[in-house]
């Protein structure tokens, strides 16, 4: 699939789903403020392309495991904004009952199957659900978003070899935010285009522009459908930046002021939204409108979850998580 292909309609989705992430994401960090988020928050401002582009490549009834960093993810499939707010603030009507926070967003009924807090944890879970996918044999595919980080854990590779050796439709994404934590990636990994990983298990690849909403879509549309065929598992590595910090209280003085102005110039939001304007898809006055349009959703979500009921201690949870 080419770029000529997207539809308006589609290109239309990409963009709103963008700005609904990074809305959601600045209202997350104004409650954190307001002393409403139970726990901490690592959020996904710059990286909408990546969650938007992958997520709206997939079918409904594919499965998708996240990293603590994974707000996006979730909103691109269709998670419920004031059960997710609720979930952030402790409330018993969050999407796992006020008991998992921001790095734990799950949602089985949307193939959410977990968002994990160990770097590299979802890998071998989304394996798990590639044999599964394999086995039921209806063509659904399971996709595992992860960051630079985790290409040098064990479980990365063990995922790697057993996905390749099965010929199993699993999506490995990796979202090369070229920082593991704190830490430059040249300061942990001999490289910096991870896309190499993927040799050592023969296994098919690509490199795209993780703030090109339309290449990530194009990519995982295509490895998605090569997956369903029978053709076994695709590595792809995002090219991103993270525009924060790690997480609520790091200030990222670590970074390069150049490196960060120059990701900054190329926002994924800012991007696409002067290519749609140029392609005469969308003026300036609607996009504004979806920007406030999502703004005031993104408000009256937090506002209805901040006044939900923290969760009963006597509540029996299980049957509250899997009903």
């Amino acid at each position: 699939m080419t770029t000529d292909e997207i539809s308006k309609s589609m290109q239309l989705k990409l963009y709103e789903s963008m700005v609904q992430i990074r809305e959601f994401e600045e209202q997350v960090q104004r409650s954190f403020l307001e002393g409403l988020v139970q726990g901490t928050t690592h959020l996904c401002q710059g990286q909408e392309a990546v969650c938007a582009g992958a997520c709206l490549a997939l079918r409904e009834d594919d499965y998708v495991t996240n990293t603590y960093r994974g707000h996006g993810h979730c909103l691109a499939r269709g998670i419920d904004m004031e059960a997710a707010f609720a979930e952030l603030f402790g409330r018993s009507t969050g999407l796992c009952a006020g008991l998992g926070g921001s790095m734990h967003f799950t949602d089985v009924r949307r193939g959410l199957l977990g968002a994990f807090g160990i770097v590299g944890a979802g890998l071998p879970v989304a394996v798990g659900a590639g044999l599964a996918a394999q086995l039921a044999g209806a063509g659904q595919v399971s996709v595992t978003f992860f960051g630079d980080g985790a290409v040098n854990i064990g479980a990365f590779h063990e995922a790697m070899n057993i996905a390749q050796v099965w010929r199993l439709p699993v999506l490995f994404i990796c979202e090369n935010n070229l920082y593991g934590e704190y830490t430059r990636i040249n300061f942990t990994t001999p490289f910096e285009n991870l896309v190499k990983r993927a040799d050592g298990y023969a296994m098919n690849a690509m490199m795209v522009d993780g703030n090109d909403v339309e290449a990530v879509f194009n990519a995982v549309s295509a490895a998605a459908a090569a997956a369903r065929t029978g053709t076994g598992p695709t590595f792809i590595e995002c090219k991103t930046y993270r525009q924060r910090g790690h997480s609520r209280t790091d200030p990222a003085k670590y970074r390069d002021p150049a490196e960060v102005h120059a990701w900054l110039a190329r926002d994924p939001i800012t991007l696409y939204r002067e290519k749609l304007k140029n392609s005469g898809t969308l003026s300036d006055a609607q996009a504004d409108d979806i920007v406030a349009e999502w703004r005031r959703q993104i408000l009256a979500a937090a506002k209805g979850a901040a006044g939900a009921p923290f969760p009963d201690p006597n509540q029996d949870f299980a049957a509250r998580l899997f009903a």
